[in-house]
């Protein structure tokens, strides 16, 4: 099992952990979770519950995952195997991403 800190602002907002290959959560941190002035991560994966389960990496943080001859390139240059997503997030979306969400990953397997 491996974990990534969910950040928004800058703010811990979450861990994203990775069951295995097939089952991926994500949970909001109480504090976070309790506070109503902080929003959402993502439209998709509300505050209306703390804790969501997916067969396969969230879409809203696949999303953040370069695409085509981009991600290739990533992958070859941060020696990352291309089924290893949680890890390639961890690489390329722990600072300097699009929006106000970064990952870093926490603990590696």
């Amino acid at each position: 099992m491996r974990k990534a800190a969910v950040y928004r602002n800058g703010i811990l907002a979450g861990i994203l952990r990775e069951e295995n290959r097939q089952h991926f959560v994500f949970r909001y941190e109480d504090g976070y979770f309790t506070d109503s002035s902080k929003p959402a991560i993502s439209m998709t994966l509300p505050k209306t519950q703390q804790e969501y389960h997916s067969e396969f990496l969230f879409p809203f943080f696949s999303n953040m995952l370069a695409e085509g001859t981009n991600l290739a390139i990533q992958q070859r240059y941060l020696k990352i195997d291309e089924r290893d997503v949680l890890q390639l997030i961890g690489a390329t979306a722990a600072s300097d991403t699009i929006g106000a969400v970064t990952v870093q990953l926490i603990e590696k397997e």
